[in-house]
């Protein structure tokens, strides 16, 4: 297995060129076999897990499901925070920022997103809870798109290009997140539903995070700083594919609810995700979540 590995991560260096060593010796980044391991056993269980649970009774994961949500809440605040600061730290340039220009800010920067890096880990449970629940309809192509390329993904980027220009499209999801999440949470108390008054703006503003994302991605290759090209072409690829994949869920789903006129009020669709305490025995039916 060592050689098998060895022969692996030899041949992504000789492919990409020498890694960032900023970030050697850092947990699960030395070598990309378990990266990739966390998601072919992701793929799998969202192959074989609602062959498991058909002739099964779905679990209702309640006690679970709030926790998880508030932590990944808070997670995602701490997140935030820290990319903002570490931009405000370091100066950095909106249009353009090299890996090696922002000083300690740089540090502070892969600090937290190799954190970033890690929850993508985290948010499988995403798709197992949904699983556990028997809620199949919620796995759409988009949803497991998105979660099973983001680890690998973030895998390469902490590997070669750990901080710069890398920081916008985490800082903006983060955001999102922090939203997103929040909402499941405080939603899975009946009591506070009537106060959340922000969920129509969650699944408008990941539209958003893409597009700008995709423009400050641009900028760089407009007016470049040393930034590595290859990276820039593949992140404006990349959120092409989310923003066509998310605007035709986004369609789907206005059309349907114009069309309807029906409200879900626990916890309901937003851009595809529905992992708070809504269960089969509540809402019969719910509109595929996009991440």
């Amino acid at each position: 297995m060592e050689t098998f590995s060895h022969r692996v991560n030899t041949y992504i260096d000789s492919w990409m060129g020498p890694k960032d060593p900023r970030v050697r010796g850092w947990l699960l980044l030395d070598n990309y076999i378990p990266t990739f391991a966390f998601t072919v056993m992701y793929l799998l269980i969202v192959w074989m897990g609602p062959k498991y649970m058909k002739n099964r009774q779905p679990y209702s994961c309640r006690a679970l499901l709030v926790p998880y949500n508030l932590a990944l809440t808070l997670l995602s605040f701490y997140m935030f925070y820290e990319l903002v600061m570490s931009v405000y730290q370091g100066g950095y340039n909106f249009f353009c920022q090299n890996t090696h220009s922002g000083g300690e800010a740089d540090n502070r920067m892969i600090n937290v997103l190799w954190w970033y890096y890690f929850s993508k880990l985290i948010e499988f449970m995403d798709t197992f809870f949904f699983i556990l629940r028997k809620n199949n309809h919620q796995i759409s192509f988009l949803h497991v798109y998105h979660h099973a390329t983001m680890l690998s993904i973030w895998w390469f980027v902490m590997n070669w290009v750990p901080c710069g220009h890398s920081y916008f499209g985490a800082t903006f999801n983060s955001f999102i997140h922090v939203l997103m999440y929040s909402y499941y949470g405080l939603s899975a108390v009946p009591a506070m539903r009537p106060y959340l008054w922000w969920k129509k703006y969650i699944t408008q503003g990941q539209l958003v995070q893409f597009v700008l994302t995709m423009f400050q991605t641009s900028c760089a290759v407009v007016w470049p700083c040393g930034f590595p090209m290859g990276w820039l072409y593949f992140q404006i690829t990349y959120m092409i594919t989310l923003i066509l994949l998310f605007s035709n869920f986004y369609i789907k789903t206005y059309k349907s609810r114009m069309g309807s006129r029906k409200t879900d009020h626990s916890n309901g669709s937003i851009n595809g995700h529905t992992n708070g305490v809504t269960s089969n025995e509540k809402v019969k039916y719910r509109k595929p979540r996009a991440d």
